[in-house]
């Protein structure tokens, strides 16, 4: 496999969780998280922890939905790698709700539905968008 199809894959599906977050945390659900969590939030993010996450959550998308088995691997339809990729989002970002809504005191149910919705949400687009540049870029 050419190293170039892996690398796009990888910054496509990075670039457009970035971007899809970037308008949702910063725009269109930041009322919300104000509401609900507002007193728990920093005044400004941590942007190493939040690099980090990108970076692992953007591989772990890569590794199980965009291209498990290289790109001629089972996850060859685009609807397989758009559900898988939906399952990971839903399972990583449950992971995070459930865990708050179990530990923390007054997390808002409602949010974490959102969020576990959105996390279903995202991975799918941004893994379309990796399978996409896998399959401009590689061998596919």
């Amino acid at each position: 496999m050419r190293l170039a199809g892996p690398l796009a894959a990888y910054a496509a599906t990075l670039g457009a969780m970035l971007a899809l977050d970037l308008l949702w945390l910063g725009v269109v659900a930041k009322p919300i998280y104000q509401r609900g969590i507002g007193h728990l939030m920093a005044e400004q993010p941590n942007l190493v922890a939040a690099a980090l996450f990108y970076a692992v959550f953007a591989l772990g998308l890569m590794i199980f939905s965009v291209s498990p088995g290289g790109p001629s691997g089972p996850s060859a339809g685009w609807a397989r790698t758009a559900g898988t990729a939906a399952l990971f989002g839903f399972f990583a970002y449950a992971t995070y709700d459930l865990t708050n809504l179990a530990t923390l005191r007054g997390w808002p149910v409602g949010l974490a539905l959102l969020d576990m919705a959105w996390g279903t949400g995202i991975s799918a687009v941004a893994a379309l968008a990796g399978r996409a540049a896998l399959e401009h870029f590689g061998t596919i």
